[in-house]
């Protein structure tokens, strides 16, 4: 049933799924309970608004795209590649792309919790082989649909176990690219505190000793979500400097370009996300009550 849904909602015009998005995302934020008090912590203190009517506008914009990124999954996960390649406009900055891979080292790419992710991770399972980082959500129903919407054309899925960093490391060998959303709280043991916007976030330092094993090249990249369902823009730039040996500073550099991408976008990102938690086991930061 779920799928059939799914099916339905991916043939209706993307204008129309953007704007019941928007809507859904409106509404989600007036029910009371910790989606809204996390959305306006991560928000307000993030200092990306300069005065309080600037962030009552970033506030209003947040909300609407949150709700939008919601309501595209289905188009994303259930649409045909050649319709999905048809939503991308711009592609920014593939020439970056390009020459790092032909360096043959494989290529590590990063996207944060912005605009419409699920749409970059297919775009590049178009055009080569890439090894896609997953985690199975909380909810079981869930998962065969992410795996399903996930794991096409050129894609593989790898979990965030041993098995799943071998699987990374083995795609890397064979000169292959692999697909991680930096932003999301690793478990304890396998993350520093790095600030983020300015706040301590625990950070996963698997992408450092990627880099380290492999010397494969960073790319950072988003895909922007058009205004009134245009479609998507797709941004690539390369990390300037390999990743620090010190896992500290190479969390500040991982944080660091991605909060560069989010202020390029910042109504776009998922402040809702819960970015600042401390993992169960984990040290918490210095300062914690």
């Amino acid at each position: 049933m779920i799928k059939f849904i799914f099916a339905g909602l991916a043939r209706l015009p993307l204008r129309v799924v953007h704007s019941a998005g928007a809507l859904l995302g409106r509404l989600a934020y007036r029910a009371p309970g910790r989606y809204r008090q996390r959305f306006e912590a991560n928000l307000s203190l993030s200092g990306l608004a300069r005065n309080p009517a600037q962030l009552a506008q970033l506030k209003r914009e947040a909300v609407m795209e949150s709700g939008k990124a919601l309501a595209e999954l289905p188009v994303i996960w259930s649409c045909a590649t050649p319709k999905l390649l048809a939503m991308v406009r711009i592609v920014d900055g593939w020439e970056d792309v390009t020459a790092a891979k032909a360096e043959g080292k494989g290529l590590i790419m990063l996207t944060p919790h912005l605009g419409c992710f699920e749409l970059i991770g297919r775009y590049l399972a178009a055009q080569f082989p890439i090894t896609i980082l997953f985690r199975p959500p909380k909810l079981n129903w869930l998962e065969p649909l992410m795996r399903a919407g996930r794991d096409r054309d050129h894609a593989k899925l790898a979990t965030t176990d041993v098995n799943g960093v071998r699987a990374l490391l083995k795609a890397l060998k064979r000169g292959e690219a692999l697909g991680i959303l930096p932003d999301q709280a690793p478990g304890a043991g396998d993350g520093v505190w790095a600030d983020f916007f300015g706040r301590p976030a625990y950070t996963m330092t698997l992408i450092q000793r990627l880099q380290a094993r492999s010397g494969a090249p960073i790319i950072a990249m988003y895909a922007q979500r058009l205004p009134r369902g245009q479609g998507y823009d797709l941004h690539f730039k390369r990390l300037a400097e390999p990743l620090a040996a010190d896992d500290a500073v190479a969390a500040r550099q991982l944080n660091q370009a991605m909060e560069n991408l989010i202020r390029l976008s910042p109504s776009q990102y998922l402040w809702s996300y819960n970015r600042y938690k401390i993992p169960s086991g984990a040290t918490p930061p210095e300062g914690t009550p």
